[in-house]
């Protein structure tokens, strides 16, 4: 698990979004078990009760499921939840922040789109 604490969000959060993130990345596929509670606050240097927390965020959306005694999995699904709720929250968020931005400067929707076009090349 790849996780670079930033002083913007809840640490929690942050854990929460890293799983996340290797589910997307298939680093941790469906049924595959997440690594503990205690080596990801080992390794991170952070309280367990606040990586807990950040699993437990994951558990409430269904994304991972708990094996009593063995420990917590990805649940079969999970994929397309995270995709679908980054989907609406992108469009929510930086889409709306973007268009309003946008209508500031007076950019028109087709400069808009081009703009976006030549980006997506450069990449």
């Amino acid at each position: 698990m790849k996780l670079t604490l930033n002083e913007e969000e809840p640490i929690f959060i942050q854990i929460a979004k890293a799983i996340e993130d290797e589910i997307l990345i298939e680093e941790i596929k469906e049924h595959e078990q997440i690594p503990s509670t205690t080596e990801i606050s080992k390794l991170y240097k952070i309280n367990p009760a606040t990586v807990l927390k950040g699993i437990n965020t994951l558990v409430d959306k269904d994304i991972l499921y708990k094996k009593r005694g063995i420990g917590m999995f990805v649940n079969e699904g999970a994929k397309e939840i995270i995709r679908n709720f980054r989907k609406e929250n992108f469009k929510n968020i930086f889409i709306r922040e973007l268009l309003i931005e946008a209508k500031k400067l007076q950019i028109e929707k087709q400069e808009l789109i081009d703009m976006i076009k030549c980006y997506k090349e450069v990449e």
